[in-house]
């Protein structure tokens, strides 16, 4: 059976990676949807598609599952969000999430969803990974060591530490709207 898991992945981090050993002891292959695809380079949304592509294909392949990492962008039309993510996957019968409006969209399209424990969620969340970014504190011991490997490569803490600077009234604003749209995944 195939599985399905998305999330931001901004970054990748151990919460999430706790969540994929754990899928790939009930499914044989995962797709790996990334959400807001389209975004980068904002305090919300530091990383390209690209770079989470190498994040979590370099990041899962530990683990004995066929993985496929599928970019998704934001369509922002609920109601027809989980035939965009149908259109653009591999099949799959079963999605995992625990955001309470995926869950919602995939039930009612009929698709079997399985929810999880959060892992360490007070000190593993992208927010908070990504705020100890800016401010040069410890963050490695959050993410899997391919994910630090990747963002030392792109030089993505000095990115982040500059659009920080450069956004800050979008920073507000992004942390503080409301936001719709499913992809956002489970780590806001």
């Amino acid at each position: 059976m195939r599985g399905f898991y998305i999330g931001r992945f901004q970054p990748y981090h151990e919460g999430h990676h706790a969540m994929v050993e754990r899928i790939a002891e009930e499914v044989d292959e995962l797709v790996l949807g990334i959400g807001s695809a389209d975004d980068s380079h904002t305090t919300h949304d530091p990383f390209t598609a690209g770079e989470r592509i190498m994040m979590l294909t370099k990041a899962v392949d530990e683990f004995d599952l066929r993985t496929y990492v599928v970019p998704l962008e934001d369509i922002n039309r609920n109601a027809v969000w989980v035939s965009h993510v149908e259109s653009m996957c591999p099949d799959f019968g079963v999605a995992y999430s625990n955001n309470p409006l995926v869950v919602r969209l995939f039930e009612e399209s009929g698709i079997e969803v399985r929810q999880s424990p959060m892992f360490e969620r007070d000190r593993l969340e992208g927010s908070e990974i990504r705020e100890r970014m800016i401010r040069d504190e410890s963050w490695r011991d959050r993410v899997p060591d391919p994910v630090v490997e990747t963002i030392e490569e792109i030089n993505g803490v000095k990115r982040l530490q500059h659009v920080s600077d450069s956004d800050s009234l979008e920073r507000y604003t992004a942390e503080d709207e409301s936001v719709d749209d499913p992809s956002i995944g489970d780590e806001r």
